[in-house]
């Protein structure tokens, strides 16, 4: 009789649950965008939304750390506050120093060699259930929360916090399950695949304030390949992170696959990339401090185990280009939409704009007339169509460019401009008129609700879209309005490396997962485009294996028979 052995019960658990769907090949569900809610009176979504929003503003939360599935408190603490009305505190956050975010590191290397194991499709199973809750059980409290910390109104915070964030975990589960299916062709009696390997290290993921779903896109995409991140969010939106972090340990994200390591940009940062074991950056911020790491990382190369991956977004100076042919009405909607919407505070938002001198009366009407009908105030309010600018050093930054222009020859505010921080950080949405076409406000991100206008003359169109290429070091999105199609054809060509995003009578925001791959050039990023394949490339290495069924056995050639 065999003697009996002893065996490791986790183990076998695991390899039972590695092997078990081993005989299937899986088609993940077909990803369709998430409708969005309309949130009308008296309806089951927002009577469900008042009752968060009312429960959240009663109620402060402790947002710990997270390394290796535990929370860890450091008892340094930073606020979660309304922009709207900052001295109503909605809890605080304990931010991470040198020795926690060291930890985090060490944590998702270690983790990394099971995470890896584990079958795509379990993977993408995790990711696909953090969908459906958000979707259904969460959906109020993310909504109310992105209200609330992030300043956003009602439709802001559903297309963003629930359905976008919705859309990139349900479209990346099936942009990675068609990158698992693409295989190279085999010859007569040779088998070639490739495998696509994660990275040799871990990711670190640093995520903006202004779009939950970046915050949510930028550590999941990474994880769903089989990398193992340290996930640093904004300082000044940690409340929807912190939720969506709880949606991903209840949808069975293993312990350390994702370390929540909340913290300010030096004690996080400087540690993340002085680590051998830095794999890749997947960031969205400031073209600043992109460029400041890019350095950072050139200067370590040789320190590396591997070269890290670099993907970033960092902003622009995005543009409303119109021709003589526009059609009044929907240009004016598209600027008002486009520069004001959540307060400019998008990196897409509408910042300049071109317009012909034969439209700027028109034009200049229409604006002033659709920007007197804007309610400004709490988003709690559902009326209201502005809020207030994140936090008190935006509203300095933001309302440095009105005084400016205020002070300065070159241009003149035409619209709004008033500014008061003494309850919320509230800004006019403003509008900016510039003689001089480099004018500081017409060239520099503001990152804010401030357009600015210059009027072009209708026969210099050519020179002017040369002059709105050249002008700007960005490149993110931009629009052309025109019923003109040779004039639009035109605008495409020359303005062909001004925008990763280019739309054709629409406003120049609003991407959307699955329709418009998201991404720009020049100091606007890496073009790497949130939302597509593309973007989960970057986090796999690719290892290409031959299998012979029948190998020589000689190693000499027939040519080899004859002199």
């Amino acid at each position: 009789m065999l003697p009996i052995l002893p065996i490791n019960v986790i183990w076998l658990k695991r390899f039972y649950s590695m092997n078990l769907m081993n005989n299937a090949v899986i088609q993940t569900p077909a990803p369709v965008n998430e409708p969005v809610l309309n949130y009308a009176p008296g309806s089951p979504e927002k009577i469900a939304l008042k009752a968060a929003l009312e429960e959240m503003s009663a109620t402060q939360v402790d947002i710990p750390i997270v390394i290796g599935g535990k929370e860890i408190r450091t008892g340094n603490l930073g606020k979660v506050v309304m922009p709207h009305n900052h001295q109503h505190v909605l809890g605080t956050y304990h931010k991470a120093g040198p020795e926690q975010v060291q930890l985090a590191i060490d944590t998702a290397v270690a983790a990394q060699a099971e995470w890896e194991t584990f079958r795509w499709e379990e993977r993408a199973a995790i990711f696909l259930k953090a969908a459906e809750l958000l979707a259904v059980k969460y959906r109020s409290q993310m909504t109310a929360c992105s209200m609330l910390n992030g300043g956003k109104t009602v439709y802001q915070a559903e297309i963003d916090a629930t359905c976008e964030l919705i859309d990139f975990l349900r479209y990346n589960v099936r942009y990675a399950q068609e990158i698992y299916e693409k295989q190279p062709e085999s010859s007569a009696g040779i088998w070639n695949f490739v495998q696509h390997r994660p990275l040799e290290g871990f990711v670190f993921a640093v995520t903006p304030f202004n779009f939950t779903a970046i915050a949510g896109n930028l550590p999941t995409a990474p994880a769903l390949m089989g990398n193992t991140v340290v996930w640093k969010p904004a300082s000044s939106l940690v409340y929807t992170p912190w939720l969506f972090m709880q949606m991903l340990e209840e949808a069975g994200l293993p312990p350390g696959v994702i370390n929540f390591v909340p913290g300010s940009g030096a004690n996080v940062g400087d540690t993340c990339l002085a680590d051998p074991n830095l794999a890749g950056i997947h960031f969205t911020g400031s073209t600043r401090v992109f460029q400041g790491m890019w350095k950072t990382i050139g200067e370590n190369i040789s320190s590396y185990k591997s070269y890290p991956r670099i993907v970033g977004e960092t902003g622009g100076k995005d543009f409303v280009f119109a021709h003589s042919s526009a059609d009044v009405p929907t240009l004016v909607t598209a600027l008002v939409r486009g520069a004001f919407e959540y307060q400019g505070q998008k990196c897409s938002a509408a910042s300049r704009a071109y317009i012909p001198r034969s439209l700027w009366p028109q034009v200049e009407d229409g604006l002033k007339a659709d920007m007197a009908r804007i309610k400004m105030g709490p988003p709690t309010d559902f009326r209201n169509f502005f809020g207030a600018v994140i936090d008190q050093a935006a509203f300095n930054s933001i309302t440095a460019y009105i005084d400016y222009t205020h002070e300065n020859e070159g241009a003149e505010v035409l619209i709004g401009g008033q500014y008061d921080d003494s309850t919320g950080y509230f800004i006019e949405p403003t509008v900016i008129l510039a003689s001089d076409p480099h004018f500081k406000t017409m060239v520099e991100e503001i990152f804010g609700p401030v357009l600015t206008v210059y009027v072009y003359e209708d026969e210099a169109f050519e020179e002017t879209l040369e002059l709105c290429d050249c002008s700007s070091m960005y490149a993110l999105t931009g629009a052309i309005f025109s019923r003109d199609r040779k004039a639009a054809s035109i605008a495409i060509s020359k303005l062909e490396h001004a925008a990763g995003n280019f739309y054709i009578n629409d406003k120049p925001t609003g991407a959307v997962v699955g329709q418009q791959p998201f991404g720009g050039g020049r100091a606007s990023g890496t073009n790497d485009k949130a939302g597509s394949q593309a973007n989960l490339m970057r986090w796999v290495s690719t290892r290409t294996i031959k299998e012979t069924f029948v190998p020589p056995t000689d190693f000499a050639y027939p040519f080899m028979d004859e002199e």
